[in-house]
């Protein structure tokens, strides 16, 4: 039997937990005001004269103010002068309040109103009639529309890459935040195979994931789960119908949490009994790979480095080359923080350089259809010397865990 899998029960892991979130500190006042400061900076650089900042995870990360976009307008202005301005309905002044972080004067409009023209006399307002004004790519067609025919003089731009430029290098703050949420998350997957037992379901484990997540310390519990069995781990984001444990089957479990708003995001690929040598070696050919891309990421290189170092390894197995089956199917990995998948990517033709700060996931996945399939998903992040790891990678296919490494 594989080291660590199997022998436990659910009851008894969950006793064993606890919370991993003491003396943990949320992002400050203090940040998202130089996180401002980094936007106005940028802005003036790529001479744009505002951003316009919608509700969701963007309204967030320059805030601090939780809100769900919908159909009505909420978000933010903010000026290249460093002026920042909420914008909400009339009647949600009180509620926003309640949720704000960095204390802004709100513009208001009620219902027979157009938000639209109150964001082009706000524009005005502080001296911007024309030129850029950068919108946040999260923002639905129809506000998009309503904003161009309200400002019709201003150059209304995708502000994609402005977005991404500034959440892409993370600060010591976020990193401390994500290190939390995945060591949480890698001890609930040791708990979880622990819990494997011949006749358990994908839906039993994926029920008790949830409630690990929890114990240790994550409100929400499990922000998603995948957890597979047999010819269901050559499918990467699983199959309808759950399946039932059998002595012999590979598993796969994908799954993460939340803590103060940055996620998590780890895989483990094994065997519930004896591996057979088929399944050793795309094991270690995963490893192999993984590790390959993981080295392939240093500072100053193109981000598409770690997705050729990864390819390049599989096909000295015998997989591949490029996304033919068996071998990688999708990209080698993803940026991840506020959002579990965020720019910029791990895949051919992204040549951004890679730089300090920046966190990816490494999951160069080894599909073999009709067979199985193996991920080995942890992060890492990048620093001047190079990448670190947030979780050790997986040890061995007989000690996935590392409870006997030597």
């Amino acid at each position: 039997m594989t080291i660590g899998v199997g022998g436990s029960d659910p009851e008894h892991e969950l006793q064993q937990l606890e919370t991993m979130t003491q003396g943990l500190q949320p992002i400050g006042a203090q940040e998202y005001r130089q996180r401002q400061v980094a936007a106005t900076t940028a802005m003036k650089a790529q001479g744009v004269r505002a951003l316009f900042i919608n509700a969701g995870v963007n309204l967030n990360y320059f805030t601090g103010l939780k809100w769900s976009p919908s159909e009505r307008m909420v978000g933010a202005l903010l000026m290249d002068s460093g002026d920042l301005v909420y914008i909400a309905p009339h009647f949600e002044w009180d509620t926003l309040k309640e949720f704000m972080q960095v204390s802004a004067p709100i513009a208001g409009w009620h219902e027979h109103e157009s938000p639209y023209e109150l964001v082009t006399g706000l524009l005005n307002d502080h001296g911007i009639a024309a030129g850029k004004v950068a919108v946040d790519p999260s923002v639905p067609l129809f506000l998009y529309d309503g904003l161009k025919l309200a400002g019709a003089k201003l150059d209304w731009i995708n502000g994609a890459a402005l977005f991404q430029s500034l959440r892409a290098r993370k600060s010591d703050s976020e990193l401390a935040l994500m290190q939390c949420a995945k060591s949480m998350t890698l001890e609930v997957h040791k708990a979880a195979a622990r819990i494997l037992r011949p006749g358990i379901t994908t839906t039993e484990v994926v029920a008790f994931i949830d409630k690990a997540h929890r114990k240790v310390g994550a409100p929400g519990g499990s922000s998603f789960c995948i957890v597979l069995f047999g010819l269901a781990t050559s499918f990467p984001h699983g199959v309808k119908e759950p399946q039932v444990l059998q002595e012999g089957d590979w598993v796969l479990i994908d799954t993460g949490c939340i803590v103060e708003g940055y996620h998590s995001d780890i895989t483990r690929s094994y065997c519930f009994g004896e591996p057979n040598e088929r399944q050793r070696l795309a094991w270690e050919a995963e490893k192999a790979a993984q590790l390959a891309a993981f080295d392939a990421a240093q500072p100053g290189r193109p981000c598409e480095s770690a997705d050729y170092a990864a390819r390049e390894v599989l096909c000295s197995y015998g997989f591949g080359p490029d996304y033919r089956l068996p071998g990688l199917p999708h990209r080698t990995g993803h940026g991840c923080g506020m959002e579990i998948h965020e720019g910029p990517y791990l895949v051919r033709g992204e040549t951004q350089p890679l730089a300090p700060g920046m966190v990816f996931s490494n999951e160069p996945m080894l599909v073999l259809p009709g067979e199985f399939g193996v991920r080995l998903e942890d992060h890492f992040y990048l620093t001047e010397a190079g990448p670190r790891w947030f979780t050790e990678p997986a040890y061995s296919i007989d000690d996935p865990f590392g409870y006997r490494r030597g």
